[in-house]
């Protein structure tokens, strides 16, 4: 039977102490990594004092008011309520809110200045009232109709080209109601 190798005992073992001297300050006898620490509690602390010195703690939101929610029972999804009160997030059955889209459509298609963007924004509103038609999830039926998409895109031209005319009359009123001024009659003070 092989004996074996105390080399390799003795190699870790002198790596280990060689690794504690390392870690160890020679002048404190610490570790180094506990002054580490120490240093950089001092440090944010002096960091906080001199913002705090040069004011920049004194406008924030919610100074002076009690923390919200304070002492109520821990709730698991409070942050998705959080976040649907601030993004203002409406969570509404399929059906309700694609009625809610359907009033909204004719103003976010005038955002649109592509008549193939139109198009495209029409042919998702369908395809989603016809998903939502034969999903059967319960809740408020689906009223919502599809839209002709060849209608639609000719009266979004015709809004368009309304819109269009009004800036160009708006524009001419305005330039009747004040000439622009020439070099010759700035000259002449007029």
């Amino acid at each position: 039977m092989p004996e074996p190798d105390r080399g390799d005992q003795f190699e870790t073992a002198d790596a280990e102490s060689v690794r504690r001297d390392v870690e160890r300050d020679d002048r404190t006898g610490r570790s180094a990594a506990a002054a580490r620490i120490q240093h950089q509690a001092t440090w944010v602390d002096q960091q906080v004092r001199l913002a705090m010195e040069r004011g920049e703690f004194d406008d924030l939101p919610g100074q002076g008011k009690p923390i919200e929610d304070l002492g109520v029972e821990h709730d698991p999804d409070w942050w998705l309520k959080k976040l649907v009160e601030r993004e203002n997030i409406a969570l509404l059955p399929p059906a309700i809110a694609l009625r809610k889209e359907d009033a909204e459509l004719e103003a976010r298609l005038d955002a649109i200045t592509v008549e193939r963007e139109v198009r495209r924004e029409l042919e998702d509103f369908n395809r989603r009232v016809v998903e939502t038609r034969r999903q059967l999830q319960g809740g408020p039926p689906v009223v919502t109709p599809t839209r002709d998409v060849d209608a639609e895109v000719a009266a979004w031209v015709e809004r368009r080209t309304a819109r269009i005319e009004a800036q160009r009359a708006a524009a001419r009123a305005s330039a009747e109601q004040d000439p622009p001024r020439t070099w010759w009659r700035r000259l002449r003070g007029r």
